[in-house]
Order: C-alpha cells, then sequence, then structure tokens
C-alpha cells in the first residue's frame, strides 16, 4: 500500500479505538514520520501498544485538556492522560505560537504518555524560524551512575535550529548508547543486540534483547550521560509536576494506570540578539562540514542525513515487516 494509505489505515485503527478523527490524524502523522526518516522503532511497532493502553483504560481516548496560561510567554499543559502525540501536539503549537508573540515560548506538559520522536515537535518550530529544545522522560532504564537499578529513561534531549538550508539542524538523541525501541523491536524479532550497550538484571553484559530489557542499559559517556538522564528526569518531571525518579510506567508492561509523563519546550526567535542570524548559522555550518574528514567519511550535520532518508523514503513504500502487518490485521479486525 501507499504510504497515504498507511496512513489512512493508521488513522482507521485509531478511530476504531475511540480516538476523534482529528487526533487519529495527528497520532498516524507523528507515526508514518517516524518510519519515512529511518525510525520504525517509534514508529508502526508501537500501534498496538498504544491501543491495549486504550482499550485498558490507561491512556484516555477522549481527553479535556487544559492549557493554563502563566504569561504571554508561559503555559502548563494537563494533558488528561491523552495519547502523548495529541498532546505533545498541543504543547508545541502552544510553544510556537508564544515564541512568535513574545520572542520565547515555554510550555511544560502533565499527565501525558509516549509521544514518539522528540525531532518530530521540534522541527514544527525550526519550521518556525525558530530555535527549539524538547524535553521528555521516559520508564526506568538507565541506572544513575555507580547504580544497578534503573530509575531514569532514556530520557532524549532534542535540538534544533534553522540552518538556511533545506535540511534544519535537528539533534535529537537519548541519554544511552542504543534507544529502548530499538531493543524491543530485537526482542520481537529474535536478534541479538550489540555488545557493550546493556547488563542483564545481575549486572552482567548482554547482547540478549529480552536480558537487557529486565536489566540497565548503559548511558552514554559513563556519569555524564546518567546526569543529563537526570537533568530530563528534573525539567519533564519534578519541574511539570509528572512522574519522575523511576516512577514513569512501562508501557509495554505496567497496566495499572496511565504513565503521567511529562514533556517540556522551549523556543525562541533566532534573530534576539543578530540580525543576520540565517547567513552566519549557514557560514558555521558550512566551514565545520569544510574541515578535513577521514578517509571515505563525510561530516553531516544533525538532521541531515534524516532529512535526506525522508525525501528517499516519500518516494517508496514503507517495508512493513511480517509480524508488525499482523499486529495492523488485528487491530483493524479484532
Amino acid at each position: 500500500m501507499s504510504n497515504n494509505q498507511l496512513k489512512n489505515l493508521i488513522i482507521k485503527i485509531f478511530v476504531k479505538h475511540k480516538l476523534k478523527k482529528l487526533h487519529a490524524t495527528i497520532c498516524a502523522k507523528a507515526i508514518l514520520n517516524a518510519e519515512l526518516v529511518g525510525a520504525p522503532s517509534h514508529g508502526l511497532s508501537r500501534l498496538k501498544m498504544y491501543c491495549e493502553r486504550i482499550s485498558k483504560k490507561v491512556i484516555n481516548p477522549r481527553p479535556k485538556i487544559k492549557i493554563k496560561n502563566i504569561s504571554k510567554s508561559i503555559s502548563m499543559i494537563d494533558a488528561n492522560n491523552s495519547i502523548g502525540f495529541v498532546a505533545a501536539d498541543m504543547g508545541i503549537k502552544k510553544t510556537i505560537k508564544n515564541a512568535r508573540e513574545t520572542g520565547i515560548g515555554l510550555v511544560g506538559i502533565k499527565n501525558s504518555g509516549h509521544y514518539g520522536l522528540s525531532g518530530y515537535y521540534v522541527e514544527q518550530a525550526v519550521k518556525n524560524n525558530l530555535i527549539a529544545f524538547a524535553f521528555t522522560n521516559a520508564p526506568p532504564a538507565i541506572a544513575p551512575y555507580g547504580g544497578k537499578k534503573s530509575v531514569f529513561g532514556t530520557n532524549p534531549i532534542c535540538f534544533g535550529s534553522p540552518s538556511n538550508n533545506k535540511a534544519p539542524f535537528i539533534l535529537d538523541t537519548s541519554m544511552s548508547l542504543i534507544n529502548r525501541g530499538k531493543i524491543r523491536i530485537a526482542e520481537k524479532l529474535n536478534k541479538k543486540i550489540p555488545k557493550g550497550v546493556a547488563l542483564d538484571k545481575y549486572g552482567k553484559p548482554t547482547t540478549n534483547a529480552k536480558e537487557a530489557l529486565s536489566g540497565v542499559q548503559l548511558p552514554i559517556a559513563e556519569f555524564r550521560g546518567s546526569g543529563l538522564a537526570w537533568m530530563v528526569d528534573i525539567l519533564s518531571g519534578v519541574f511539570v509536576g509528572s512522574n519522575h525518579s523511576g516512577k514513569v510506567k512501562d508501557p509495554f508492561d505496567d497496566f495499572s494506570g496511565p504513565q503521567n509523563i511529562g514533556h517540556l519546550f522551549i523556543a525562541f526567535k533566532d534573530n534576539i540578539f543578530v540580525k543576520n542570524y540565517k547567513r552566519d548559522i549557514k557560514k558555521n555550518i558550512r566551514r565545520i562540514k569544510n574541515t578535513p574528514s577521514l578517509k571515505n567519511q563525510n561530516i553531516f550535520y544533525p538532521g541531515e542525513q534524516k532529512y535526506l532518508r525522508e525525501k528517499i523514503n516519500s518516494r517508496k513504500k514503507i517495508k512493513i515487516p511480517k509480524n508488525i502487518k499482523i499486529d495492523l490485521n488485528s487491530l483493524l479486525l479484532g
């Protein structure tokens, strides 16, 4: 099927699970985007999980989302346990509006759920000539440095900027050496994970995906990665009033209640301090890309390769693994 047909299929599945057509469309676009940019761990492979959480009443399909304007620049959103895509879509749009009106926008979101790729939201701000950050916390996966019990999520940090090139500058990275979605896909397909990215529950290195999911994922850069994961836990947990310090529920395994994930979006105009930001950022990128590179390697700025993948993948049909096709059929017919 074409990508548009696939999007309509996802919409149909979400509507079948009681979402409004508008909310189902928001979700479908975000899921399809993950597939197109080459991040299937955040795409179709999670659709069954979202629907199960709706069916088990731990995601609210018809939320009454409330926005509280603290100032012209700052807003707080209570997502009422909505699916994360809907809360984040509302949040980034409010952030953009605040930033365009006042120069800077700050929006906190609580009582939300997993929202897919952070870069998907930050890119929306960048396309409005804004520099932006996004933070979100996640279920326990990383231990504090020196510990052996997971309390931090893989807690991505995302930064975006206009680049004055076709591809925006988007750095979207988790604080673990490998994102949890890739481990889940490896488990589902009965494949091994790379060496050195996870420990089992006994603290021993493992390449077994199932053992990694019940154990600990290793952070980037040792104590630095652990510290950054902690920072995100504070910003998108403690600061906005959502779950934190290991209390975010695993969306795949824990149906005892809503996740209460938090998000924090920050955006500001790129010309606040200098008039020629776009000219200068293009100069910055060109200079760095033109520095000497290793043999048979190119220097790409963050977001450049993602842009190229999306451009290529948009012209062809998305390859759907057999097990995902089975999930789609069961969700549609069940």
